[in-house]
């Protein structure tokens, strides 16, 4: 057993299944011997921009006396600056396919057009609902018989009458096909971007019209997550995600993760990040990724933050090498024990 470990994950763990997973692993953990602490950090803390919120959990065969968090917490930063881990003129940067330009181009259009004394939405934008009437409060449309149907419009205003059932749900967004009703949540941003629609129709009409022959219903939906700042959206950092088009503040980039598809775009170069930007990302400058695309982002959405592990693993194991707690180590269970640390 190694004298300490560090564990990160999700921070969600601590919540699952209503924290008992979480009192699981503590208590599996302090049976085999192991005094266990944890935190939750994101490389933003620590002036690295990514998102990234984790759960990290330390655990010491010798007891945590020598440990705190805190110490870690007074390594905190509020000072970011993106573009030191921004590559200048890279030779190998991949560049925004065209059709996606011309969707942002498209977007951009739309929201040029909603006059500046109207607040852009905070909740995400979901153009399939501009000129739908089907029903999704107490009534929704898995409920509904084709003939009850009909009288209803689904994606952007196209009337359900003389279809089957099935080309009924099929002319639905996809996330209005399903079987249950629809949570609080979905019922409000469905009423929000009809209410949107139909105070502001008469901007984004013709604009809407074109949106609705875009080749995804992802690519439907924006998400506009910078409130009142500068209404350009190629100002800000990208992503194209199955939830929509998502807009964000070019302060920090968005957690890294295992789809190549949802790679960070970097809105005012038209291209997506690049192996050694996200390389920077996670403090992994220098580390050999894989050939492909795919598998080097993979990679990287996989690792840790390697600063902050390295903040904590100091404090871990350096602060007993000069401390009593190093007998303590070297007489773990009656034996001579080797300090370890697995990560």
């Amino acid at each position: 057993k190694p004298t300490f470990f560090i564990l990160e994950n999700v921070p969600f763990i601590a919540k699952h299944d209503n924290e008992a997973t979480w009192e699981f692993m503590k208590s599996e953990l302090d049976r085999i011997g192991y005094k266990v602490n944890s935190n939750i950090y994101s490389p933003q803390d620590f002036g690295i921009p990514q998102h990234r919120k984790r759960i990290f959990i330390v655990g010491s065969r010798i007891g945590l006396e020598h440990f705190s968090f805190d110490e870690i917490d007074k390594m905190k930063t509020d000072k970011i600056d993106i573009h030191k881990f921004i590559e200048v003129e890279p030779v190998n940067a991949k560049k925004l396919p065209k059709a996606n330009q011309d969707c942002i181009k498209l977007w951009q259009q739309f929201i040029s057009n909603i006059p500046k004394n109207v607040k852009l939405p905070g909740f995400p934008i979901w153009g399939m609902e501009f000129g739908a009437t089907y029903p999704f409060e107490d009534e929704y449309p898995h409920l509904l018989t084709a003939n009850e149907l009909s009288k209803y419009k689904g994606n952007f205003g196209i009337s359900l009458k003389g279809m089957t059932k099935k080309e009924q749900l099929a002319n639905l967004p996809s996330y209005a096909r399903v079987e249950t009703k629809f949570p609080d949540w979905k019922q409000r941003y469905i009423k929000y971007n009809r209410q949107f629609y139909k105070e502001n129709k008469s901007y984004v009409e013709e604009i809407v019209k074109r949106i609705s022959e875009l080749p995804s219903q992802s690519w439907q939906k924006l998400e506009w997550n910078v409130g009142d700042n500068k209404r350009k959206i190629t100002d800000y950092i990208l992503q194209f995600r199955a939830s929509g088009i998502r807009i964000k503040k070019a302060n920090f980039f968005p957690s890294l993760v295992c789809t190549n598809t949802q790679i960070p775009i970097i809105g005012w170069e038209k291209r997506y990040i690049t192996r050694k930007e996200g390389l920077k990302l996670q403090s992994l400058t220098g580390i050999k990724l894989p050939e492909s695309e795919g598998a080097a982002f993979k990679a990287l959405g996989n690792a840790v933050n390697s600063h902050i592990v390295e903040l904590i693993a100091k404090q871990l194991i350096l602060e007993p090498a000069n401390s009593l707690q190093t007998d303590k180590a070297n007489k773990l269970n009656g034996n001579k024990v080797k300090q370890t640390l697995s990560v």
